[in-house]
């Protein structure tokens, strides 16, 4: 038995590394695999007969599709200040159509006691080119493959997304449920403000892909469950996409756990459903895009241009949650009264 760490190229959040740890494991001389996103690293224990260079080539393979890239020598760190040219302005201009939106009355800044269905929607476009497309994408494109035998993913992919939208309007709907429960007072309300802002903050951070000790810092919940999810994207029966659909409502995501967060703040079965469903329905487009194929940004040049926009994006969006719930609390006057 041996052991290698190798170096990975293209990790973003927890659930990369659960889909990376999960994929590996198909190796029959594979035994053991831990990837850890705050060292960009995967340790894999084996019985290995050739050169760990080989193998670094064979485990590339298996995860290239998903935009990962392994190596026994630790990347050189490119941060590609460059792209900040073309990031900057298509954020501003997305900020300042938000802007607009927001005096419009269709979308409201963040706040945990109300967040409109328009702003639900603009925050799952921004999770879908981030890191839904590097998590659920993931997903996608292993369903993808394990139906393809069956000649083709048309259906793999509709039961996929039906399976994930309505799931997220049924458990959105029971955590709005909970939420009422406890009828959470303001100080309820400015904690959880508080925390999804920093969530947020740390989530652009981190796509914004410049800062790595961001990694460390970024909360995720235990790993158990999400393994189950990642291993039934691998599974061929009909309702293996319905269920990892539906199980996608509980992976690693800061996005998705933002929006719980909010949900939970409705204290409404009603609310809460559809302000989880308009979520997951703002994450379909680009989404369906990767899964009939027309599109995979890991593969893109301008994929660097696209996470920065959307680091951006997000963490002016923690802001003025931030600036909201200290507004809020009275410990700060409010920033904008439109």
């Amino acid at each position: 038995m041996k052991t290698y760490i190798f170096h990975v190229n293209g990790m973003h959040c927890a659930s990369c590394t659960l889909l990376i740890e999960e994929t590996f494991k198909e190796f029959p001389n594979i035994s053991q695999v831990k990837a850890s996103l705050a060292n960009n690293q995967v340790t894999i224990t084996g019985d290995f007969t050739g050169l760990p260079e080989a193998l670094a080539e064979d485990l590339t393979k298996s995860v290239k599709s998903y935009g990962y890239t392994i190596s026994l020598e630790q990347f050189r760190k490119d941060a590609r200040w460059e792209d900040f040219a073309y990031a900057f302005p298509i954020a501003l201009l997305f900020i300042a159509g938000f802007l607009a939106l927001q005096k419009a009355g269709l979308v409201n800044f963040i706040t945990t006691s109300d967040v409109s269905y328009g702003t639900a929607f603009i925050i799952g476009l921004i999770a879908s080119v981030s890191t839904c497309l590097a998590v659920v994408g993931g997903l996608v494109l292993s369903l993808s493959a394990s139906s393809a035998k069956e000649g083709g993913t048309w259906r793999t992919q509709t039961l996929f997304h039906a399976g994930r939208l309505g799931g997220f309007f049924v458990l959105g709907g029971a955590i709005g449920t909970i939420g009422s429960a406890f009828q959470l007072g303001l100080n309820a309300n400015i904690v959880l403000g508080i925390m999804v802002a920093l969530a947020m903050l740390i989530l652009g951070i981190n796509l914004l892909d410049i800062f790595h000790f961001a990694k460390r810092l970024q909360f995720t919940l235990p790993a158990r469950l999400s393994k189950h999810i990642v291993r039934g994207s691998k599974h061929d029966h009909y309702l293996a996409p319905v269920l990892v659909g539906i199980g996608t409502f509980f992976l690693p995501c800061g996005f998705t756990q933002s929006i719980q967060l909010y949900t939970l703040a409705t204290g409404s079965f009603i609310k809460g459903a559809l302000t989880m469903a308009v979520f997951a329905l703002g994450t379909l487009p680009m989404l369906a895009l990767l899964s009939f194929g027309a599109l995979n940004i890991a593969h893109k040049s301008w994929k660097g241009i696209f996470f920065k926009t959307a680091g951006i994006i997000v963490i002016a969006l923690a802001l003025f949650n931030l600036a909201n719930t200290l507004a809020a609390a009275g410990i700060i006057n409010p920033l904008f009264n439109l």
